[in-house]
């Protein structure tokens, strides 16, 4: 009897004990839970605190929240409420025929025009006689070249009628004048050249328009852009009985894409005086295996405002030599050793005119 009360009161005191031990081990561990969610808590609230402060944008809203709300639901996090995104619209490409083209135009030279006047008939053109249209992305980036020297009269007719004609043609354009400078034998087709670099300066034009000051187009239609051959624009003149003088013809207004350009190393620059040079052109098409595309004889029609040949413009004597070697010295004749030197840039609303010395003619 006494045994077994023995027995019995060990086993009660060692429940007793493996009891209290269970509650302390319990108590510990519930102390440590307790005390790791608190510092989850505080670690939350002082991450969206500083958020809050370092936000650039003030927040709008910011709802006040308790510690323990915040904890229960994720969906009650403050949020910071910032400056809405603007969303530019996407536009369309422009169409290869503008809405507003109306075909045949009415030129004429009678009536003197001013640059007050052209200004003001386009205010839609910028600084440099830059545009593109506002409500279509333009099909191609075009700089407009122009060879110039004391042609102001013919000057104020070209942008008089082309800057209507080119915004209703949808282009993303600019025009450069490029005026030599001094008293020496003109050069045209270097003038193109000096033209052709200095545009492309300014902006990542694809397409590059050449074009006498004294021609204008009598028909919208006829776009001026670059095609999948060299173009030639102007096709039909008055000067000719608006007939094509000959098929190999390439003078007046052309255009060509860059890679185009490139291809046949612009254009000569040793072409000091009047003529040949639109040949030379031809003969390195050729020599590249490019042809020369034209639009239809009444889309191409021209104007060409009527004056006396320029001082220091006479014939070139040396033309038709230089034309029978243009495939030798197409190489080494071009963009790729053109040099001049800028002597002023004026930037009117119109135009971007660039004043260059191009050098004298070897003696």
């Amino acid at each position: 009897m006494g045994e077994s009360t023995l027995n019995f009161s060990l086993l009660h005191r060692t429940c007793s004990l493996v009891v209290v031990l269970c509650i302390l081990h319990l108590s510990v561990t519930l102390f440590y839970y307790l005390r790791t969610l608190n510092n989850k808590e505080l670690s939350f609230v002082q991450n969206q605190q500083t958020q809050i402060k370092n936000s650039t944008v003030a927040p709008e809203v910011i709802p006040k929240t308790t510690l323990s709300s915040a904890v229960k639901n994720a969906s009650d996090i403050p949020l910071i409420v910032t400056e809405k995104a603007k969303v530019l619209p996407v536009l369309p490409k422009c169409p290869d025929q503008g809405p507003t083209l109306v075909g045949p135009l009415r030129v004429e030279f009678t009536s003197p025009v001013s640059l007050e006047l052209v200004r003001d008939q386009n205010p839609r053109v910028q600084n440099g006689g830059r545009f593109k249209p506002d409500d279509c992305v333009a099909q191609q980036k075009v700089a407009m070249i122009i060879p110039f020297r004391h042609r102001e009269e013919h000057l104020k007719y070209w942008l008089h009628y082309l800057h209507p004609i080119l915004q209703r043609q949808q282009l993303d354009y600019g025009v450069y004048v490029i005026n030599q400078f001094g008293e020496d034998t003109f050069n045209r087709a270097k003038l193109l050249n000096v033209g052709y670099a200095e545009a492309l300066k300014e902006y990542d034009y694809e397409c590059f328009v050449f074009s006498d000051v004294d021609l204008i187009p009598m028909d919208d239609r006829n776009i001026y852009k670059c095609y999948s051959q060299p173009r030639h624009l102007s096709v039909s003149m008055d000067k000719f009985g608006f007939k094509l003088p000959y098929l190999q013809y390439f003078g007046g207004v052309s255009s060509m894409s860059k890679q185009q350009f490139l291809k046949i190393n612009g254009f000569p620059n040793n072409y000091w005086g009047w003529g040949g040079e639109d040949d030379d052109i031809f003969n390195r098409l050729s020599a590249r295996g490019m042809s020369i595309s034209r639009p239809s004889g009444d889309l191409g029609k021209c104007r060409m405002i009527r004056h006396n040949r320029d001082a220091k413009n006479e014939a070139n004597p040396q033309r038709f030599n230089r034309i029978t070697h243009t495939r030798q010295t197409m190489d080494h004749d071009g963009i790729n050793t053109l040099t001049y030197k800028v002597v002023n840039v004026e930037k009117d609303q119109l135009f971007t005119k660039i004043t260059v010395d191009v050098g004298k003619p070897d003696r």
